[in-house]
């Protein structure tokens, strides 16, 4: 597949947004495409205890694949993601699906762990195409709905994140680990097809060659104060998120629990419900409530391991917990976009980029820093650390000017 770009016009349908905004139907494609696509970066989670008796490796040596998992989709949100401002959608999204689908194929058959870090480094990359997708929707949402349609799509893409470690779990346990990798190629497939027919033409909004692309990237990030602040705000809840769930499927798998895959998967499905909030995130940010409902996130968030930590030995609480910090990361998410999609209308891909980028290098840290201070100091630490994220970009948030 060429991946020439094609010359910029005048006008694109993706550019010039109908008032009527995108049919239901494109939009309902574009959630389940996002929500397919991210849950290849998140069916590992639950299956850690798994791949420490297939492999056998430690759990702080498993807990490495979901580091390198969020390396690889930053690396692809800072070298990849711009060129959806430069080249036509549909090749970019069919290319990097086909890619996609290849890694997943190399990690499903995997002799030794190493193996299976590089092809989900790779595969994590290449699943940024769902950061193409959402600024794509963005594009085509007429200004005053822009924040429902946004949020509609990201609530697709938050429940594939959480509904990923439930379907890993159960396919784990009827099947083996190895068949998951192998259902998400086949998956990728379909998609690069149904998505290359089904997207509007969408002409580039740039003809910058690709190095001074990634230039223009890091100085949208130096001129826009509010993408700063609003990535930093991110990678500090995504942090506390990566944290929570990269280490839940050990609490869960000992004692006083004792879950296998299956039950482990059913307590994962709980904190989809969170996935709910997302549209009316992206109502808020519309009705203009962006600031103060990013406090109510925050604090909600590190109320959400407060209960978590008294919960240890409560399957309810520590359900009601995943449920509230699923909740208040969807919410700053949709009110993050919403926020940086107004900075630039012709460098959406850019401005997510960079975004994205600083939001999976705060959950490669949460989950690495979760892993240590799990296996180091148990759960209460765990908890501790994780409330402290939050509060952090709470204290930030203090300081951001009211306008």
């Amino acid at each position: 597949m060429s991946l020439r770009p094609s010359p910029p016009t005048e006008a694109s349908p993706a550019r010039s947004a109908p008032e009527s905004g995108p049919p239901g139907w494109l939009v309902l494609l574009l959630a389940v495409s996002c929500g397919m696509t991210v849950a290849n970066l998140y069916y590992a989670q639950p299956l850690l205890p798994e791949f420490t008796r297939a492999f056998h490796i430690s759990g702080l040596a498993a807990g490495a694949l979901i580091t390198v998992t969020q390396i690889g989709y930053a690396a692809g949100m800072v070298f990849l993601v711009p060129l959806g401002d430069r080249l036509e959608s549909r090749r970019l999204v069919s290319t990097l699906l086909a890619l996609t689908c290849a890694a997943l194929l190399v990690a499903a058959t995997a002799p030794v762990f190493p193996v299976l870090l590089a092809a989900s480094l790779v595969s994590a990359a290449t699943s940024v195409v769902v950061q193409i997708l959402v600024p794509f929707a963005a594009d085509l949402a007429p200004d005053a709905t822009r924040g429902r349609i946004v949020g509609r799509v990201v609530s697709g893409l938050l429940t594939g994140i959480l509904l990923s470690r439930t379907v890993g779990s159960v396919l784990a346990d009827l099947t083996g680990w190895r068949v998951i990798y192998l259902a998400s190629a086949v998956l990728m497939a379909v998609l690069a097809i149904a998505l290359r027919a089904a997207l509007p033409p969408r002409a580039p909004s740039t003809g910058l060659p690709y190095g001074r692309l990634l230039r223009t990237t890091v100085h949208l990030v130096r001129v826009h104060p509010a993408l700063r602040r609003r990535a930093l705000y991110q990678a500090a809840m995504f942090g506390a998120f990566s944290a929570f769930w990269t280490t839940i499927s050990f609490v869960l798998a000992g004692a006083p629990f004792h879950y296998s895959q299956l039950g482990i998967g059913l307590f994962a499905l709980v904190g989809a419900g969170g996935a709910l909030v997302a549209p009316w995130a992206g109502r808020w940010a519309d009705r203009g409530l962006t600031r103060p409902m990013t406090a109510v996130a925050f604090a909600g968030a590190a109320l959400s391991f407060g209960v978590a930590g008294v919960g240890r030995h409560s399957v309810i609480l520590l359900g009601v917990a995943a449920v509230l910090i699923d909740m208040a990361v969807q919410t700053t998410l949709v009110l993050g976009q919403h926020t940086i999609y107004a900075l630039d209308p012709t460098a959406r891909a850019r401005l997510n980029s960079a975004y994205i980028a600083t939001l999976f290098l705060g959950g490669a840290v949460g989950s690495q820093l979760g892993s240590l201070a799990y296996h180091d100091g148990g759960w209460t630490t765990l908890t501790v650390f994780g409330a402290a994220l939050p509060v952090l970009g709470l204290l930030a948030w203090c300081t951001e000017r009211r306008r």
